[in-house]
């Protein structure tokens, strides 16, 4: 009975991970219970955490409103008569020219695919963590999106 009230009052609080962490715990005792206090509970804060921070970069790319919001460095495909540089685009998937103070600028022939490319650059750059303390991806995404758009 308390476990219910507990995960009634956690998805009250909007602490859904956390509730179907909880939940999971109770269901799988075995695995579980051989974990100490402080072990459970970060994991319930782990799931609370990565889910937060999951439905705030779906949100950030659903109010792009891309036409390509799945792209990802991964699903490029190099072909020949894209003539694509795959060392260049795997550098900038390192983002360092985040950290170098640099911008890019795509260009090229209609059609050659510069707009799935920025997809996939700013879709990277959202996943990134803060750098040098500061939230450099979430800061500059407001007009780097306006800039893909107009």
């Amino acid at each position: 009975m308390i476990n219910q009230s507990t995960l009634a009052a956690l998805r009250a609080m909007k602490l859904t991970a956390m509730a179907d962490e909880l939940e999971a715990q109770f269901t799988d005792q075995t695995t579980y219970s051989q974990l100490g206090f402080e072990d459970r509970l970060g994991l319930l804060v782990d799931a609370e955490w990565n889910r937060r921070k999951s439905n705030k970069l779906l949100r950030f790319i659903r109010n792009a409103r891309f036409a390509e919001p799945g792209a990802t460095i991964e699903g490029i495909e190099y072909h020949e008569d894209r003539k694509l540089d795959k060392a260049q685009i795997l550098r900038l998937a390192s983002c360092q020219y985040i950290e170098d103070g640099h911008h890019i600028i795509l260009k090229g022939a209609s059609g050659n695919g510069n707009y799935v490319k920025s997809c996939v650059i700013v879709n990277t750059v959202l996943k990134l963590p803060k750098i040098n303390g500061k939230n450099y991806p979430l800061a500059s995404f407001d007009s780097f999106s306006y800039r893909l758009t107009s």
